[in-house]
C-alpha cells in the first residue's frame, strides 16, 4: 500500500519496483496488495515487479470489496458478480493467470456471506484463486464463511496497541486452523517514532481527522506508551520498530505480520525484527507494560470505523422455498 501513498506520498515506480526485488533477495516471497490501493496503481506496479521474480516463487495476495473511499463515505460491495469483476480485472493490471490469495477487503453487510464465498468458491474451482481470506470480518462472519469454503487467512489489524482481536477473533482462527496476517503491525507508524508522524504529507491517512495518530504529539497516554516501547526496546537492543515486530511475529507460527514501507532502509530493519529473541516472560513484560488502555484515540479515520470487524455481520441467507410436486 505504502508504495502508492496512503500513509505518504506515492513513490515512483522504478524505485517501488526496486523496494519489491530487494525484499525478495533477502528471503521476502508473500506480497500483499489491493485493488484500492492506487487505486489499481499499486497492482500495476506489483505485477511489472513480479515480472523479475520467479513466479512459483512468490506468494501474492490481493483484495477486493472497496470500491471507493473518501472523508465522506465507504462503499463496499461483496455480490457475486462484483466479485468476479473485481478478480478478472486484478488478475489483468497483474498479468497473472492466478492469484495466490484473494481476500474480500471489507465485509459488505447487505449481502450474505455465503453469496460473496460462494463466488469465490468457484473462482477456485476455476484456477483463478488459490486460497481465500477475509480482511476485518467478524467472529460470526468468518465461522460463516467458514462453511462455505476454507478460509486461509484472516487480515485484522493487530499490533502492541491495537489488540482487541486477542479475545475473540485470534482463538476463532486457531479453532478453525485459520491463518492470521496483521497489518498496521508498527501501529501506523506510532513505533517508528514521532518524526514519522511529523513528517507526514498532508494527503496522508496519518493527517486526517479522527485517526489516532494525530493526537501523537498532543496526547499524554500515547506519548507515555511510545517511551515505554523506547526503554524496553533498549533493553533487547532493537528499535522500538523491531521490538513491535518481534512481538508480533513471536505471537504463533499461524501470524504473518505485512508491514509496509518505501525505503529498504526501513525494510532491512523490519526484516531484522526476526533476530529478535522474545522469551513468554519476555512477552508478558511487554504486554503488561503497553497496554492496551495507554492508547487514546480511534485506530482509523472515523468514517471507516463502521466497516471494521466490530460491524462485519451480514444478514441470514434466505433459504429457497421446497415446492412440493403434486400427488397424481
Amino acid at each position: 500500500m505504502g508504495l502508492s501513498g496512503g500513509h505518504s506520498d506515492p513513490i515512483l515506480e522504478e524505485v517501488g519496483i526496486s523496494i519489491i526485488k530487494h525484499a525478495f533477495s533477502q528471503g521476502i516471497t508473500f506480497f500483499d496488495t489491493s485493488d484500492i490501493y492506487g487505486p489499481h496503481a499499486n497492482e500495476v506496479l506489483v505485477g511489472k515487479a513480479l515480472k523479475h521474480l520467479p513466479r512459483e516463487k512468490i506468494q501474492l495476495a490481493t483484495k477486493f470489496g472497496i470500491v471507493k473511499m473518501d472523508l465522506n463515505n465507504v462503499e463496499i460491495n461483496g455480490t457475486p458478480e462484483y466479485v468476479r469483476s473485481c478478480c478478472e480485472d486484478s488478475l489483468k493490471r497483474l498479468g497473472l493467470e492466478y492469484i495466490d490469495l484473494y481476500y474480500q477487503h471489507r465485509i459488505d453487510t447487505t449481502v450474505p456471506i455465503q453469496e460473496t464465498i460462494g463466488e469465490l468458491k468457484k473462482l477456485v474451482e476455476e484456477g483463478k484463486v488459490k486460497y481465500i481470506g477475509l480482511s476485518e470480518a467478524s467472529a460470526d462472519t468468518i465461522r460463516r464463511a467458514y462453511a462455505v469454503h476454507p478460509i486461509t487467512a484472516v487480515q485484522m489489524e493487530w499490533s502492541l496497541w491495537t489488540r482487541k482481536i486477542e479475545e475473540k477473533i485470534v482463538p476463532l482462527c486457531r479453532e478453525l486452523g485459520i491463518g492470521i496476517v496483521p497489518y498496521s503491525p508498527l501501529g501506523h507508524g506510532f513505533f517508528g517514532g514521532r518524526a514519522v508522524i511529523e513528517s507526514a504529507p498532508a494527503n496522508s491517512y496519518l493527517s486526517l481527522p479522527g485517526f489516532l495518530k494525530i493526537f501523537v504529539s498532543l496526547c499524554g497516554f500515547n506519548e507515555c506508551s511510545n517511551n515505554t516501547a523506547g526503554k524496553l526496546a533498549e533493553k533487547h537492543g532493537c528499535s522500538p520498530a523491531q521490538l513491535a515486530l518481534g512481538w508480533i511475529l513471536h505471537q504463533g507460527d499461524d501470524v504473518a505480520p505485512i508491514p509496509g514501507t518505501t525505503k529498504i532502509k526501513n525494510l532491512d530493519a523490519n526484516i531484522s525484527s526476526f533476530r529478535v529473541k522474545l522469551t513468554k516472560e519476555d512477552l508478558k513484560e511487554i504486554s503488561d507494560v503497553i497496554t492496551i488502555n495507554e492508547v487514546a484515540g480511534h485506530r482509523t479515520i472515523d468514517v471507516f470505523i463502521h466497516c471494521s470487524w466490530k460491524f462485519a455481520n451480514t444478514p441470514e441467507k434466505e433459504k429457497q422455498p421446497t415446492i412440493n410436486a403434486p400427488v397424481v
